[in-house]
């Protein structure tokens, strides 16, 4: 399969899961959780999910058991929602790319870096 169309099919995954949490799913666990980010390998045999709960990380081992629970659903509406040959099994992650962003974040805003004096101008 061509990279385009392996990103392309990544791309739709995640915008699928996205609206099948946001408007279908009624299990509070999953409340404002967001899908950052899907991979696929080359033979669309697996998806690697990448998602996270808005500010909490408290919340990480609920909102991954749920969405182990509920791949049979989320596979079984892809299936009929994405024209594949088969549908890729769903591994679900979660996105640490955020809390390392407010990291860095926070470490540039503690950094103090002296004015440069004339003579180094």
């Amino acid at each position: 399969m061509s990279k385009i169309r392996q990103q392309r099919t990544a791309e739709q995954i995640q915008v699928l899961l996205s609206e099948l949490i946001l408007r279908e799913m009624n299990d509070p666990r999953l409340q404002e959780l967001t899908v950052t980010d899907v991979t696929i390998d080359r033979e669309l045999q697996y998806a690697d999910v990448y998602v996270h709960a808005l500010g909490d990380e408290s919340r990480r081992a609920e909102v991954m058991r749920a969405l182990d629970h509920a791949t049979g659903y989320f596979r079984r509406e892809l299936a009929q929602r994405i024209r594949l040959r088969t549908t890729p099994e769903l591994h679900f992650h979660w996105d640490p790319s955020l809390e390392q962003a407010a990291e860095v974040d926070r470490i540039l805003a503690n950094l103090v870096i002296p004015p440069l004096s004339d003579e180094e101008e």
